[in-house]
């Protein structure tokens, strides 16, 4: 897996090359890029499809003690990440973190589209119960190494406040013991996930950056789940019509991890949405 040296420490990231339009996709806390893998699979053919895995959790080293890890500092990581690529006219991809809303609206200058699958939006963060039980688990002396601990037990993983609302459908075992495996054993990782949440302010911040989506000039495409229980299904609706190029998608038999419940289904989405927008600009 590559790596990139940004100001915050060592980003890992995942890049199936090529020349075709460059997709970024991004993820949420306690997870990383594996939870868009059958998308890329799908995409990758036609598509350069490129993952960082953020400093939020599940990354593989921890990040600078002095790193701005708050929900707009991530935010920055992500336009950093995008520019020392130098990747121009990417479709930034978010699902779950809303941090690529904050990037948008503030660093847009090298993105040429934009998708918006369930994310936290308006003031919707920590979002709905797993929100909560992050919020509660950072907030304990060692609760973030307790919660991780807990998070073994595949019963739990499939409890409202944990990952049980989060998608339809178990996530695979595999990829969630990846998921939990630095926090498990690097201090240091569970020292930026507490930051990351402990962000202050983080709602007001994320309506702020919400409201001024209205100014993104770019195609939007919103593929939201008609289901979700943690990211309201009328925010995708008011995503749509606040975006000035905005189209909505809404997808049944899925909940807020879109890209596991519904992978091919948001790939064909995504795919159709980028070369209708090419087509429109040539």
């Amino acid at each position: 897996m590559p790596e990139i040296e940004l100001s915050c420490g060592t980003i890992s990231y995942t890049d199936t090359a090529g020349p075709g339009p460059v997709l970024v996709f991004t993820h949420g806390v306690l997870m990383d890029g594996s939870v868009w893998a059958q998308v890329v699979g799908a995409l990758r053919d036609v598509h350069r499809c490129i993952s960082p895995t953020l400093p939020l959790g599940a990354h593989p080293y921890a990040m600078r003690a002095d790193a701005d890890l708050s929900l707009h500092g991530q935010a920055m990581i992500l336009a950093q990440f995008i520019e020392r690529l130098d990747l121009r006219d990417a479709t930034l991809i978010a699902n779950d973190w809303g941090g690529p809303i904050l990037t948008a609206v503030e660093r847009p200058e090298r993105l040429a589209r934009l998708v918006l699958t369930p994310c936290e939006a308006f003031d919707n963060i920590p979002p709905g119960l797993p929100g909560a039980f992050a919020s509660l688990s950072t907030a304990l002396p060692g609760g973030v190494l307790l919660a991780a601990q807990l998070l073994r037990w595949r019963a739990m993983r499939r409890l409202p406040f944990t990952f049980g609302w989060m998608s339809k459908r178990p996530v695979p075992v595999a990829i969630f013991d990846a998921w939990l495996r630095s926090s498990l054993s690097d201090a240091g990782v569970r020292r930026d996930l507490r930051k990351y949440v402990r962000t202050r302010g983080a709602a007001a911040q994320l309506k702020k950056a919400t409201l001024s989506l209205r100014h993104f000039r770019g195609p939007a495409l919103v593929a939201w789940s008609v289901e979700d229980r943690i990211m309201p299904p009328r925010h995708g609706r008011m995503l749509a019509e606040l975006l000035p190029k905005g189209r909505l998608v809404e997808f049944e038999d899925a909940f807020t991890l879109l890209p596991l419940d519904q992978p091919m289904r948001l790939a064909q989405a995504i795919d159709q949405f980028i070369r209708d927008s090419a087509n429109r600009a040539s």
